[in-house]
């Protein structure tokens, strides 16, 4: 899985966002492939634009998700937040700057507002499944 920091620095080599997209599209077709049985009405994420699915489970104290959208951005924006989240410890995910780490990427005032209240609710629902594993 890609780290963080590869992403900030991969993404600071490209002059213009068209660029930058293409990449966050390649990031999201490196996903793993969600199995079509998880993609239930309660996997998924509402407020989103596009359709989201998010799914978890505890393997060993750390939260693995599985991640998929109907629509290639968004699962580019999938991956960078599962670069963020994958396979973290509750409080990791619960102690990581995600706003901070957008702010790196400039990430936000680049997306529409639709975009980004659904990339919002995803981060939501990873930070309340982390809050749901530590109860």
């Amino acid at each position: 899985m890609i780290q963080t920091t590869e992403i900030i620095e991969t993404l600071s080599f490209f002059d213009c966002w068209e660029d930058r997209y293409r990449y966050m599209i390649e990031l999201g077709k490196e996903l793993p492939a969600m199995d079509n049985d998880l993609k239930t009405q309660d996997k998924l994420v509402p407020g989103c634009q596009s359709r989201v699915w998010i799914d978890w489970k505890n393997i060993n104290g750390l939260l693995h998700f599985e991640v998929d959208s109907d629509a290639l951005i968004v699962k580019g924006l999938l991956a960078l937040v599962m670069a963020a989240y994958q396979d973290k410890s509750a409080n990791d995910i619960i102690e990581f700057d995600i706003q901070n780490y957008f702010e790196q990427l400039d990430l936000i005032k680049h997306l529409s507002p639709t975009r980004g209240n659904g990339l919002q609710a995803m981060i939501g629902k990873i930070q309340g499944a982390a809050r749901q594993m530590l109860d």
